[in-house]
């Protein structure tokens, strides 16, 4: 960790002790491809009215240089999700991309809306072990899915989550969930979301929308921390340029390019330094992007037990963990959660066969599929 307390910008009336930043990202978040088939008004890339906004961030990384990125990482192995704004199904070479990062031992999260998952492709993430994927539903009905990401194919994209269930079958990987993004127009379905997949995916996860640079239906606790997402993870677009936080789309913030100096000195340099310094010291106007945001509150999570299920909430997020496939979720993957607690690890392991799977659903899923399955074509 760089020693910046000399840095003109440090005021020594602060008195500030530096928190510990380790030596490389945990997680990163990086662009192979900035484009996708879906317009979703929630999203800061592909929602913006601005076409000219969006044309400045469209693009697609070069392999090379992804490679020798991710040759920094030689003592460690980050999480990788293979996207921040855009569609990973669109990666150009994406087994390509996916085997190189498998190959050095990264665990890849991804998340997706399905519409181009094929059987293959299914089977190909089984096969070199992709270790989560999340699919975005938002909706229980097609004419919601309209409203919140401008497509009614909702029968297409269960269908896509039922086959990659039923492709991977009792292998222990991915783990596979489904999410829904709570807003004005989809509120209503929001148990109804819960109720219909609790206990077929292994996880459902179900966040807050991000707005106008915070999370208006956030309910924070009364004392306002560090952002933990700044000492954790590391948001790399598709020419290489790294912003502060994944929620900025548009690039506001600058923190260096990877593909000139390297991940360790961006990490450890003087922008994410600086930002660091004025959270730890409370300068929050110091750092615009952040001045409004209240998304430090999402790591305090609470814990319950209920149903054969692991609850995780946050002022953010509610994590419905399925008990049964919690041997899944370890590692790089928790994400900045703390590891299930032991007595459900082993539990998990009993409850599955040959210690991994989920029989309930495996065995249900060719029907499942059958019902929803009813437009296959590629958007």
């Amino acid at each position: 960790m760089r020693d910046w307390s000399k840095a003109e910008w440090v005021d020594p009336t602060y008195n500030w002790k530096p928190l510990p930043v380790p030596d490389m990202p945990e997680r990163l978040l990086i662009d192979f491809a900035t484009r996708c088939n879906l317009r979703c008004h929630m999203c800061p890339v592909w929602g913006l009215e601005d076409k000219g906004q969006i044309d400045s961030v469209e693009g697609i990384m070069d392999l090379e240089a992804a490679r020798k990125m991710l040759d920094g990482f030689t003592k460690s192995q980050p999480m990788v999700a293979p996207s921040i704004y855009g569609e990973p199904l669109l990666i150009p070479n994406l087994r390509e991309v996916f085997t190189d990062m498998k190959r050095r031992g990264i665990a890849i999260a991804m998340n997706t809306n399905g519409l181009t998952l094929t059987e293959d492709l299914a089977e190909f993430f089984c096969e070199i072990g992709v270790d989560s994927i999340m699919f975005s539903l938002d909706s229980t009905t097609p004419e919601t899915l309209k409203k919140v990401r401008g497509v009614d194919k909702l029968a297409k994209i269960e269908a896509a989550v039922f086959r990659m269930l039923r492709v991977r079958s009792d292998r222990q990987s991915p783990r596979v969930g489904v999410s829904f993004t709570i807003q004005g127009t989809n509120k209503h379905e929001e148990q109804e979301f819960v109720d219909r997949w609790v206990g077929v995916v292994d996880v459902v996860r179900m966040g807050i929308i991000f707005e106008n640079g915070t999370f208006p239906d956030m309910i924070e606790p009364p004392k306002r921390v560090p952002c933990a997402v700044i000492y954790k993870t590391m948001p790399v677009h598709n020419d290489g340029s790294v912003r502060l936080c994944c929620l900025d789309g548009v690039r506001a913030t600058d923190m260096g390019n990877v593909f000139e100096q390297g991940v360790k000195d961006v990490w450890q340099g003087e922008a994410f330094a600086k930002a660091r310094y004025y959270h730890e010291t409370e300068q929050w106007d110091k750092v615009p992007f952040c001045k409004n945001c209240n998304g430090w509150a999402q790591y305090e999570y609470s814990e319950e037990v209920k149903d054969g299920l692991l609850i995780r909430r946050s002022p953010e997020y509610a994590y419905y963990n399925l008990i049964g496939r919690l041997s899944s979720w370890k590692g790089n993957l928790l994400g900045g959660h703390k590891p299930p607690p032991e007595e459900l690890q082993m539990k998990s392991k009993k409850s599955q066969p040959n210690g991994i799977g989920h029989p309930s659903t495996t065995a249900s899923c060719d029907d499942c599929e059958a019902r929803v399955a009813v437009d296959d074509s590629p958007r």
